[in-house]
Protein backbone atom coordinates (compact mmCIF):
# COMPACT_ATOMS: atom_id res chain seq x y z
CA UNK A 1 0.00 0.00 0.00
CA UNK A 2 1.20 3.50 -0.82
CA UNK A 3 2.76 5.62 1.93
CA UNK A 4 1.51 9.19 1.50
CA UNK A 5 4.10 10.71 3.81
CA UNK A 6 6.96 9.35 1.71
CA UNK A 7 5.15 9.99 -1.55
CA UNK A 8 4.49 13.65 -0.77
CA UNK A 9 7.87 14.41 0.79
CA UNK A 10 9.56 17.10 -1.31
CA UNK A 11 12.34 15.74 -3.53
CA UNK A 12 13.64 19.11 -4.71
CA UNK A 13 13.43 22.83 -3.99
CA UNK A 14 10.44 23.35 -6.28
CA UNK A 15 8.40 20.78 -4.35
CA UNK A 16 9.40 22.12 -0.93
CA UNK A 17 6.42 23.71 0.85
CA UNK A 18 6.69 26.57 3.34
CA UNK A 19 9.60 28.39 5.00
CA UNK A 20 9.65 31.10 2.31
CA UNK A 21 11.42 33.40 4.77
CA UNK A 22 14.38 31.00 4.54
CA UNK A 23 14.19 29.23 1.20
CA UNK A 24 12.14 31.53 -1.02
CA UNK A 25 13.55 32.00 -4.53
CA UNK A 26 14.71 35.52 -3.69
CA UNK A 27 16.50 34.42 -0.51
CA UNK A 28 20.31 34.06 -0.26
CA UNK A 29 20.15 30.44 0.92
CA UNK A 30 18.15 29.42 -2.16
CA UNK A 31 20.76 31.05 -4.40
CA UNK A 32 23.62 29.42 -2.50
CA UNK A 33 22.04 25.99 -2.96
CA UNK A 34 21.67 26.64 -6.69
CA UNK A 35 25.35 27.58 -6.85
CA UNK A 36 26.28 24.54 -4.72
CA UNK A 37 27.98 26.79 -2.14
CA UNK A 38 26.58 25.48 1.11
CA UNK A 39 27.60 26.96 4.48
CA UNK A 40 27.25 25.07 7.75
CA UNK A 41 23.59 25.33 8.77
CA UNK A 42 21.54 24.74 11.90
CA UNK A 43 17.76 24.53 11.57
CA UNK A 44 15.45 24.76 14.57
CA UNK A 45 11.68 24.74 14.90
CA UNK A 46 8.66 22.60 15.69
CA UNK A 47 8.27 19.03 14.43
CA UNK A 48 7.01 18.54 10.88
CA UNK A 49 8.23 21.88 9.52
CA UNK A 50 10.67 20.47 6.95
CA UNK A 51 14.09 20.61 8.64
CA UNK A 52 15.20 17.09 7.72
CA UNK A 53 13.53 17.28 4.31
CA UNK A 54 15.41 20.44 3.39
CA UNK A 55 18.72 18.90 4.50
CA UNK A 56 18.10 15.90 2.20
CA UNK A 57 17.12 18.20 -0.67
CA UNK A 58 20.32 20.21 -0.25
CA UNK A 59 22.33 16.97 -0.41
CA UNK A 60 20.61 15.99 -3.67
CA UNK A 61 20.94 19.46 -5.16
CA UNK A 62 24.70 19.51 -4.62
CA UNK A 63 24.96 15.80 -5.57
CA UNK A 64 27.03 14.62 -2.62
CA UNK A 65 27.10 11.79 -0.08
CA UNK A 66 24.63 12.16 2.79
CA UNK A 67 25.10 10.92 6.37
CA UNK A 68 22.27 11.09 8.89
CA UNK A 69 23.08 10.99 12.63
CA UNK A 70 21.09 11.63 15.79
CA UNK A 71 22.92 13.47 18.57
CA UNK A 72 21.26 11.31 21.25
CA UNK A 73 23.10 8.20 19.99
CA UNK A 74 26.01 9.75 18.10
CA UNK A 75 29.50 8.58 19.00
CA UNK A 76 32.61 10.65 18.35
CA UNK A 77 34.29 7.67 16.67
CA UNK A 78 31.47 7.57 14.10
CA UNK A 79 32.18 11.17 13.15
CA UNK A 80 35.91 10.55 12.95
CA UNK A 81 35.33 7.54 10.68
CA UNK A 82 33.33 9.66 8.23
CA UNK A 83 35.88 12.48 8.34
CA UNK A 84 38.80 10.12 7.71
CA UNK A 85 37.01 8.49 4.77
CA UNK A 86 37.03 11.79 2.86
CA UNK A 87 40.43 13.10 3.99
CA UNK A 88 42.21 12.82 0.63
CA UNK A 89 39.25 13.00 -1.72
CA UNK A 90 37.63 15.79 -3.69
CA UNK A 91 34.20 14.79 -2.41
CA UNK A 92 32.74 16.98 0.31
CA UNK A 93 29.90 15.02 1.97
CA UNK A 94 27.01 16.45 3.93
CA UNK A 95 26.65 15.31 7.54
CA UNK A 96 23.17 15.87 8.98
CA UNK A 97 22.81 15.74 12.79
CA UNK A 98 19.32 15.64 14.28
CA UNK A 99 18.55 16.74 17.87
CA UNK A 100 21.65 18.90 17.62
CA UNK A 101 20.94 20.63 20.94
CA UNK A 102 22.01 17.37 22.59
CA UNK A 103 25.54 17.48 21.21
CA UNK A 104 28.10 17.30 24.02
CA UNK A 105 30.98 19.79 24.18
CA UNK A 106 33.36 16.98 23.24
CA UNK A 107 31.34 16.21 20.11
CA UNK A 108 31.24 19.90 19.21
CA UNK A 109 35.02 20.17 19.61
CA UNK A 110 35.45 17.29 17.15
CA UNK A 111 33.31 19.20 14.62
CA UNK A 112 35.24 22.47 14.91
CA UNK A 113 38.36 21.72 12.78
CA UNK A 114 36.19 20.05 10.13
CA UNK A 115 33.87 23.05 10.00
CA UNK A 116 36.82 25.44 9.92
CA UNK A 117 38.37 23.79 6.84
CA UNK A 118 35.02 23.00 5.16
CA UNK A 119 36.15 19.44 4.53
CA UNK A 120 32.57 18.42 5.24
CA UNK A 121 29.32 20.39 5.30
CA UNK A 122 27.47 20.16 8.61
CA UNK A 123 23.70 20.66 8.87
CA UNK A 124 22.03 20.30 12.25
CA UNK A 125 18.36 20.25 13.24
CA UNK A 126 16.53 20.63 16.52
CA UNK A 127 13.05 21.26 17.89
CA UNK A 128 14.73 23.61 20.38
CA UNK A 129 16.66 26.80 19.75
CA UNK A 130 20.28 25.53 19.81
CA UNK A 131 21.68 28.98 20.60
CA UNK A 132 22.15 28.08 24.27
CA UNK A 133 23.47 24.55 23.63
CA UNK A 134 25.91 25.27 20.79
CA UNK A 135 29.23 26.84 21.68
CA UNK A 136 30.07 30.29 20.36
CA UNK A 137 32.81 28.68 18.25
CA UNK A 138 30.25 26.49 16.46
CA UNK A 139 27.81 29.39 16.01
CA UNK A 140 30.48 31.66 14.54
CA UNK A 141 31.16 29.08 11.81
CA UNK A 142 27.54 28.52 10.84
CA UNK A 143 24.13 30.08 10.20
CA UNK A 144 21.04 29.45 12.33
CA UNK A 145 17.55 29.46 10.79
CA UNK A 146 14.20 29.16 12.58
CA UNK A 147 11.57 27.02 10.83
CA UNK A 148 8.04 28.27 11.47
CA UNK A 149 4.88 26.17 11.72
CA UNK A 150 3.27 25.52 8.36
CA UNK A 151 0.43 27.90 7.51
CA UNK A 152 -3.05 26.74 6.55
CA UNK A 153 -2.21 27.45 2.91
CA UNK A 154 0.92 25.28 3.15
CA UNK A 155 -1.05 22.33 4.53
CA UNK A 156 -3.87 22.80 2.02
CA UNK A 157 -1.27 22.72 -0.78
CA UNK A 158 -0.11 19.31 0.46
CA UNK A 159 -3.68 17.98 0.56
CA UNK A 160 -4.33 19.18 -2.99
CA UNK A 161 -1.11 17.50 -4.12
CA UNK A 162 -2.26 14.24 -2.49
CA UNK A 163 -5.55 14.44 -4.39
CA UNK A 164 -3.65 14.79 -7.67
CA UNK A 165 -1.35 11.86 -6.93
CA UNK A 166 -4.13 9.52 -5.75
CA UNK A 167 -7.24 9.74 -7.99
CA UNK A 168 -9.09 7.30 -5.71
CA UNK A 169 -8.65 9.63 -2.70
CA UNK A 170 -11.86 11.48 -1.82
CA UNK A 171 -12.11 14.00 0.98
CA UNK A 172 -14.88 16.48 1.79
CA UNK A 173 -14.42 20.09 2.92
CA UNK A 174 -15.03 19.59 6.64
CA UNK A 175 -12.55 16.71 6.66
CA UNK A 176 -9.95 18.98 4.99
CA UNK A 177 -10.54 21.66 7.60
CA UNK A 178 -10.13 19.16 10.46
CA UNK A 179 -6.95 17.74 8.93
CA UNK A 180 -5.45 21.23 8.88
CA UNK A 181 -6.78 22.60 12.17
CA UNK A 182 -5.97 19.50 14.25
CA UNK A 183 -2.41 19.22 12.92
CA UNK A 184 -1.36 22.70 14.10
CA UNK A 185 1.28 23.40 11.48
CA UNK A 186 2.88 19.93 11.60
CA UNK A 187 2.95 18.66 8.00
CA UNK A 188 4.28 15.23 9.00
CA UNK A 189 1.46 14.73 11.50
CA UNK A 190 -1.16 15.81 8.95
CA UNK A 191 0.16 13.51 6.23
CA UNK A 192 0.41 10.65 8.71
CA UNK A 193 -3.27 11.08 9.61
CA UNK A 194 -4.22 11.42 5.94
CA UNK A 195 -2.19 8.32 5.05
CA UNK A 196 -3.78 5.97 7.59
CA UNK A 197 -7.25 7.40 7.02
CA UNK A 198 -6.84 6.63 3.31
CA UNK A 199 -5.67 3.09 4.10
CA UNK A 200 -8.81 2.62 6.21
CA UNK A 201 -11.15 4.13 3.62
CA UNK A 202 -10.31 5.98 0.38
CA UNK A 203 -13.35 8.19 1.01
CA UNK A 204 -12.14 10.22 3.99
CA UNK A 205 -14.76 11.80 6.22
CA UNK A 206 -14.62 13.88 9.39
CA UNK A 207 -15.80 10.87 11.40
CA UNK A 208 -12.90 8.72 10.17
CA UNK A 209 -10.36 11.42 11.02
CA UNK A 210 -11.80 12.02 14.50
CA UNK A 211 -11.78 8.30 15.24
CA UNK A 212 -8.03 8.23 14.54
CA UNK A 213 -7.15 11.60 16.08
CA UNK A 214 -9.30 11.96 19.15
CA UNK A 215 -7.15 14.71 20.68
CA UNK A 216 -5.82 17.61 18.63
CA UNK A 217 -2.10 18.27 18.54
CA UNK A 218 -0.88 21.18 20.62
CA UNK A 219 0.32 24.65 19.68
CA UNK A 220 -0.86 26.92 16.90
CA UNK A 221 -0.76 26.94 13.13
CA UNK A 222 -0.09 30.59 12.40
CA UNK A 223 3.19 32.26 13.25
CA UNK A 224 1.35 34.28 15.88
CA UNK A 225 0.91 31.13 17.94
CA UNK A 226 4.57 30.12 18.15
CA UNK A 227 6.17 29.64 21.52
CA UNK A 228 8.07 32.91 21.12
CA UNK A 229 4.85 34.87 20.73
CA UNK A 230 3.18 33.10 23.66
CA UNK A 231 6.25 33.72 25.82
CA UNK A 232 6.27 37.36 24.73
CA UNK A 233 2.57 37.70 25.62
CA UNK A 234 3.21 36.18 29.06
CA UNK A 235 6.15 38.50 29.77
CA UNK A 236 4.26 41.59 28.58
CA UNK A 237 1.31 40.61 30.78
CA UNK A 238 3.65 40.24 33.77
CA UNK A 239 5.18 43.64 32.94
CA UNK A 240 1.67 45.09 32.83
CA UNK A 241 0.79 43.49 36.22
CA UNK A 242 -2.14 41.57 34.71
CA UNK A 243 -2.11 38.40 36.81
CA UNK A 244 -4.89 36.55 34.96
CA UNK A 245 -3.43 37.22 31.52
CA UNK A 246 -0.01 36.11 32.76
CA UNK A 247 -1.46 32.85 34.08
CA UNK A 248 -3.43 32.28 30.86
CA UNK A 249 -0.33 32.54 28.65
CA UNK A 250 1.62 30.37 31.06
CA UNK A 251 -1.16 27.77 30.73
CA UNK A 252 -0.95 28.02 26.93
CA UNK A 253 2.78 27.36 27.07
CA UNK A 254 2.33 24.39 29.39
CA UNK A 255 -0.60 22.98 27.41
CA UNK A 256 1.45 23.32 24.21
CA UNK A 257 4.18 21.14 25.66
CA UNK A 258 6.68 23.97 25.95
CA UNK A 259 10.04 23.15 27.48
CA UNK A 260 10.22 24.15 31.17
CA UNK A 261 13.71 25.56 30.74
CA UNK A 262 12.44 27.86 27.96
CA UNK A 263 9.69 29.22 30.25
CA UNK A 264 11.84 29.67 33.33
CA UNK A 265 14.67 31.42 31.46
CA UNK A 266 12.19 34.07 30.44
CA UNK A 267 10.83 34.42 33.96
CA UNK A 268 14.36 34.98 35.27
CA UNK A 269 14.98 37.63 32.61
CA UNK A 270 11.65 39.31 33.42
CA UNK A 271 12.47 39.38 37.13
CA UNK A 272 15.60 41.40 36.40
CA UNK A 273 14.58 43.42 33.34
CA UNK A 274 11.08 44.47 34.41
CA UNK A 275 11.17 44.32 38.22
CA UNK A 276 14.81 44.72 39.10
CA UNK A 277 15.59 46.38 42.40
CA UNK A 278 12.01 47.53 42.86
CA UNK A 279 11.72 44.04 44.38
CA UNK A 280 15.11 42.24 44.40
CA UNK A 281 13.51 39.09 45.80
CA UNK A 282 11.75 38.56 42.46
CA UNK A 283 15.05 37.44 40.93
CA UNK A 284 15.68 35.04 43.83
CA UNK A 285 12.24 33.49 43.41
CA UNK A 286 12.61 33.24 39.62
CA UNK A 287 15.97 31.47 39.93
CA UNK A 288 14.54 29.13 42.58
CA UNK A 289 11.65 28.43 40.20
CA UNK A 290 14.08 27.65 37.40
CA UNK A 291 15.97 25.13 39.53
CA UNK A 292 12.99 23.46 41.22
CA UNK A 293 10.65 23.35 38.19
CA UNK A 294 13.33 21.76 36.00
CA UNK A 295 14.18 19.24 38.71
CA UNK A 296 10.59 18.25 39.51
CA UNK A 297 9.09 18.44 36.02
CA UNK A 298 5.49 18.54 34.89
CA UNK A 299 2.72 18.19 35.88
CA UNK A 300 3.67 19.28 39.42
CA UNK A 301 5.99 22.04 38.18
CA UNK A 302 2.96 23.93 36.88
CA UNK A 303 2.23 24.96 40.48
CA UNK A 304 5.73 26.34 40.99
CA UNK A 305 5.58 28.19 37.67
CA UNK A 306 2.18 29.67 38.52
CA UNK A 307 3.40 30.84 41.95
CA UNK A 308 6.34 32.61 40.34
CA UNK A 309 4.22 34.22 37.61
CA UNK A 310 1.71 35.56 40.14
CA UNK A 311 4.54 36.96 42.28
CA UNK A 312 6.25 38.65 39.32
CA UNK A 313 3.00 40.14 38.02
CA UNK A 314 2.18 41.44 41.51
CA UNK A 315 5.60 43.00 42.11
CA UNK A 316 6.40 46.72 41.68
CA UNK A 317 8.17 47.29 38.37
CA UNK A 318 11.37 49.11 37.46
CA UNK A 319 13.63 48.88 34.41
CA UNK A 320 16.25 51.28 35.80
CA UNK A 321 19.07 48.72 35.82
CA UNK A 322 18.12 47.53 32.33
CA UNK A 323 18.24 51.08 30.96
CA UNK A 324 21.49 51.88 32.78
CA UNK A 325 23.49 48.98 31.33
CA UNK A 326 22.07 49.62 27.84
CA UNK A 327 23.17 53.27 27.99
CA UNK A 328 26.67 52.31 29.14
CA UNK A 329 27.02 49.64 26.44
CA UNK A 330 25.79 52.09 23.81
CA UNK A 331 28.42 54.63 24.89
CA UNK A 332 31.17 52.01 24.66
CA UNK A 333 29.87 50.78 21.29
CA UNK A 334 30.04 54.37 20.02
CA UNK A 335 33.71 54.58 20.99
CA UNK A 336 33.36 56.57 24.21
CA UNK A 337 36.16 54.78 26.04
CA UNK A 338 37.41 56.45 29.23
CA UNK A 339 40.80 55.86 30.78
CA UNK A 340 40.82 54.26 34.22
CA UNK A 341 42.01 56.81 36.82
CA UNK A 342 45.51 55.91 38.00
CA UNK A 343 44.61 55.66 41.69
CA UNK A 344 42.07 52.81 41.18
CA UNK A 345 44.20 50.65 38.91
CA UNK A 346 45.61 47.40 40.30
CA UNK A 347 48.51 48.07 42.73
CA UNK A 348 48.20 51.83 42.10
CA UNK A 349 49.28 54.47 44.60
CA UNK A 350 46.91 57.14 45.89
CA UNK A 351 43.78 55.08 46.37
CA UNK A 352 41.71 56.15 49.40
CA UNK A 353 40.22 53.23 51.31
CA UNK A 354 36.53 54.13 52.00
CA UNK A 355 36.32 51.89 55.07
CA UNK A 356 38.84 54.17 56.76
CA UNK A 357 36.31 56.98 56.46
CA UNK A 358 33.17 55.34 57.74
CA UNK A 359 32.30 53.64 54.45
CA UNK A 360 32.57 56.54 51.97
CA UNK A 361 34.96 59.25 50.84
CA UNK A 362 34.95 61.77 48.03
CA UNK A 363 37.02 60.05 45.36
CA UNK A 364 37.04 59.95 41.53
CA UNK A 365 36.19 56.61 39.88
CA UNK A 366 35.64 57.74 36.29
CA UNK A 367 37.69 59.96 34.01
CA UNK A 368 34.67 62.21 33.56
CA UNK A 369 31.22 62.35 35.09
CA UNK A 370 28.41 60.42 33.36
CA UNK A 371 24.85 59.53 34.34
CA UNK A 372 23.63 56.08 33.33
CA UNK A 373 21.44 55.08 36.26
CA UNK A 374 18.21 56.89 37.00
CA UNK A 375 16.26 55.47 39.93
CA UNK A 376 12.54 54.90 39.42
CA UNK A 377 12.04 55.52 43.16
CA UNK A 378 9.60 52.58 43.11
CA UNK A 379 9.51 49.83 45.72
CA UNK A 380 12.86 48.83 47.17
CA UNK A 381 14.68 51.17 44.77
CA UNK A 382 13.49 54.01 46.97
CA UNK A 383 15.21 52.34 49.94
CA UNK A 384 18.40 51.95 47.89
CA UNK A 385 18.26 55.68 47.08
CA UNK A 386 18.04 56.45 50.77
CA UNK A 387 21.03 54.19 51.46
CA UNK A 388 23.14 55.91 48.82
CA UNK A 389 22.14 59.32 50.20
CA UNK A 390 23.23 58.28 53.68
CA UNK A 391 26.45 56.62 52.47
CA UNK A 392 27.54 59.61 50.42
CA UNK A 393 26.54 62.21 52.99
CA UNK A 394 29.37 64.73 53.36
CA UNK A 395 28.69 64.84 57.08
CA UNK A 396 29.72 61.19 57.35
CA UNK A 397 33.26 61.74 56.02
CA UNK A 398 33.71 64.87 58.10
CA UNK A 399 32.74 63.27 61.37
CA UNK A 400 34.73 60.07 60.89
CA UNK A 401 38.50 59.95 61.31
CA UNK A 402 40.67 57.67 59.16
CA UNK A 403 41.16 54.19 60.61
CA UNK A 404 44.37 52.43 59.61
CA UNK A 405 46.26 52.72 56.35
CA UNK A 406 44.87 53.25 52.85
CA UNK A 407 44.76 50.11 50.68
Amino acid sequence: MVNLTSLLQAKNLKEFVGQNHIIGKDKPLYKLIEKKEIPHLFFFGKPGTGKTTLAKIISKEINTDFYHFNATTLKVDELRTVFKRYENTLIKPLVFIDEVHRLSKNQQEVLLPIMEDYQITIIGASTENPYHSLTSAIRSRSFLFEFLSHTKDDLLQLIERALLILPSLKINQEAKEFLISSSFGDARAMLNLLDFSYKADSHITLEVLKDLRQINLKDGVSSKDTHYDLASAMIKSIRGSDIDASIYYLARLIDGGENIDFITRRLVISASEDIGNANPNALNLAVSTQISANKIGLPEARIILAQCVVYLASSPKSNSSYLAINKALQDISNGHIMQIPEHIKDNAVGYIYPHNFGGWCDQKYLEKSVKYYESSMIGFEKTLDEWVDKITSTNLSKTKKPKGENK
